[in-house]
């Protein structure tokens, strides 16, 4: 299959809008915490079970990205958009069957494994095309688009949450909700799949580098150098310490004002979820735009070291102070973000992009991992704590304890990156390069 080949004068800035859709569509999966208390008192479920689905999408996200990437990177962002609309809202359908049934492993089954699956082809989709377009400014590229599964909570959290409201949150309530966010999200993600392009050549902007400029390093190659793993640890550490707070954002806070004299409502903790969306969303783009200017290895700095005293600063004075508990949680939501939308400029700077699509998906098994620890250590945590008769904060102060290691971790890994052995490389792959006459018509 040939990917569309962008026809003459076409605009590089068509091509953000059209990953935007896709991913502002996946990023659903970070307003997941708002139907746990739902289904928790619908289904019976406990917290670390009504989490599962949202583990199991984030496993099959990592492990969908690094089996598919290749395939991403052969058929192009067309294909690949087209299989994440297809399970990404089947995902959907599948769980408002579940819902309706009261059959919860329906629910885990489309959302977790087969909308996991349209979460991993999704998010790679556009990466490489993306770099490819923007070779002056990977960086802000990838945050562009990256951005948008940040923010999709910001969209889903309180749409969620007005539905739930509308409908019910019993199990019919939320299988309705679940059926038209699957219908609605097939619609907005057509829009990717209709606008998306690739350039006609390795230089789509006058004056810019070449999108091969650099070392060329192959998929199969970068996983066997220390770089590669690296990163891996950087990405799977900052990602466990940010999605922790994440997955249960709408009952963290709940829990910390629980026993003070401001408590959170339900609609208000939503508004948090909402808040840390924004937070997120803002990461990946301001944060991976920062590293365009002083490198990605400062700037993962800045996300483990300062990510790692924000988390201190919750866990001492965190249940004492609303607005500080809610800035701490967006700033270690933003270093979040933004890690994501770093990391593809930070893999392009280390490996070229000659398959670095292929290369970004092997290491988002890194956040398949994360996917499960993160969620894991806070949850599993509180539901003991809660067992021996805590409650409030204490219920999270060791998971927090936990993740400031984690973060020096990633710090350590990050310290240890350095250029890719010149033996590694492969010359620039000019025949890999867009050939308008060897693909297809400027109409496609």
């Amino acid at each position: 299959m040939s990917p569309p080949v962008a026809p003459a004068g076409w605009s590089r800035w068509l091509v953000p809008p059209a990953a935007l859709s896709v991913h502002l569509s996946i990023g659903q999966a970070y307003a997941w915490s708002v139907f746990k208390p739902p289904l928790e008192s619908s289904l019976g479920l406990s917290g670390t079970q009504s989490a599962l689905p949202f583990q199991l999408a984030i496993v099959m996200l990592g492990l969908s990205a690094a089996f598919g990437g290749t395939l991403v990177e052969r058929n192009g962002p067309r294909w690949a958009m087209t299989v994440a609309l297809v399970c990404f809202s089947s995902g959907f359908l599948i769980s408002a069957l579940g819902a309706a049934t009261e059959q919860y492993w329906l629910i885990v089954l489309g959302y977790g494994f087969v909308g996991g699956i349209g979460l991993g082809i999704g998010y790679i989709s556009p990466v490489s095309t993306l770099i490819k377009w923007f070779p002056d400014r990977p960086g802000m590229a990838t945050g562009i688009a990256i951005m948008g599964f940040g923010g999709g909570a910001l969209i889903a959290s309180p749409w969620s949450t007005q539905m739930l409201e509308s409908f019910g949150a019993d199990s019919s309530g939320i299988a309705l909700a679940f059926l038209v966010h699957g219908l609605s999200y097939a619609v907005f993600m057509s829009l990717g799949v209709l606008l998306v392009r690739v350039p006609r050549s390795e230089r789509p902007v006058e004056g810019a580098p070449s999108a091969f400029q650099g070392p060329q390093v192959s998929a199969n190659t970068a996983i066997r150098t220390p770089q590669f793993w690296c990163l891996w640890v950087v990405l799977c550490m900052n990602v466990t310490a940010g999605i922790g707070i994440l997955e249960k954002a709408a009952p963290m806070i709940q829990d910390f004002f629980k026993n003070t004299s401001t408590p959170v409502s339900v609609s208000a903790s939503a508004g948090f979820v909402a808040l840390l969306s924004a937070a997120n969303m803002a990461g990946r783009i301001g944060w991976s735009s920062t590293s365009d200017l002083i490198g990605r290895k400062n700037i993962y700095r800045v996300y483990l070291g300062f990510g790692a005293a924000m988390y201190a600063l919750i866990a001492l004075f965190g249940d004492s102070s609303k607005p500080l508990f809610i800035l701490c949680a967006m700033v270690i939501l933003s270093f979040y973000g933004g890690g994501f939308a770093t990391i593809p400029a930070y893999l392009k700077d280390l490996f070229g992009t000659y398959q670095v699509g292929a290369i970004h998906g092997r290491l988002l098994t890194a956040w398949s991992t994360a996917g499960v620890l993160g969620p894991l250590i806070v949850n599993w945590i509180a539901d003991h704590q809660k067992d021996a008769g805590k409650s409030g904060a204490s219920l999270y102060g060791l998971s927090f304890v936990i993740m400031i290691g984690l973060l020096v971790v990633g710090f350590v890994a990050n310290e240890l990156v350095r250029p890719v052995n010149a033996r590694h490389h492969i010359p620039a792959p000019r025949e890999e390069t867009v050939d308008v006459e060897r693909q297809q018509p400027e109409s496609a």
